[in-house]
């Protein structure tokens, strides 16, 4: 998820076009944060937000090579920028980094968010219910597919029911990044989940 700098730059400049109903006065922006989203691509809304999470910082420069996990499994799990690798749970971007978890789940609220492409738009995530679901919309007719940010791939890795193979070290990769919207890799050992990421360019501005 190298995107910091591009997203620096759409800051100080323009931004894609709004959804007609965002206000910006309402919204302060931020560095840029991502959001692992679960959802069909041309869904508006949904009522599943609590299985998101969310990066607060950019995971791809605070992510190890695949050829450094040896080294990752000496240091006890602890990455070179301090998070500690989960090998029962552990998450891939798209140049076959190993990055970390993401947080789970989105706090409740509004999130400005864009797949730096052709729509930005307001997220809104509702708190949970009675049964811990989350309900989730998109302002303005957007998609998940039009806040998605494409270049940016993300798969979470879980040991299979009865393996104890899970591991990056059975990685198969060219050593390429992934393509945007190609499947991530199929991992020996692991059921995987590939998640759409939305990036977070602002936050309400203050009552």
């Amino acid at each position: 998820m190298k995107t910091r700098h591009r997203i620096a730059l759409l800051l100080a400049t323009s931004l894609p076009a709004l959804a007609a109903d965002v206000d910006l006065a309402k919204f302060r922006r931020i560095e840029p944060q991502y959001i692992a989203a679960l959802a069909a691509p041309g869904a508006k809304s949904g009522n599943d937000a609590q299985s998101w999470g969310i990066w607060t910082l950019d995971p791809g420069p605070r992510g190890v090579q695949l050829d450094r996990y040896p080294q990752l499994k000496s240091a006890g799990g602890v990455a070179p920028s301090g998070w500690k690798f989960d090998p029962a749970d552990w998450w891939l971007e798209e140049h076959n980094l190993i990055m970390e978890k993401p947080v789970f789940p989105l706090t409740p609220g509004k999130y400005l968010v864009t797949g730096d492409r052709e729509v930005s738009a307001v997220l809104t995530v509702q708190p949970k219910d009675k049964d811990g679901r989350q309900r989730w919309e998109l302002s303005g007719g957007a998609t998940v597919y039009d806040v998605t940010h494409l270049a940016c791939r993300a798969a979470r890795y879980v040991p299979a029911v009865g393996s104890n193979a899970c591991s990056p070290a059975n990685v198969r990769t060219t050593g390429s990044r992934v393509n945007p919207g190609a499947p991530m890799p199929v991992v020996q050992g692991c059921r995987q989940q590939d998640y759409a990421v939305l990036i977070i360019i602002g936050l309400p501005t203050a009552p």
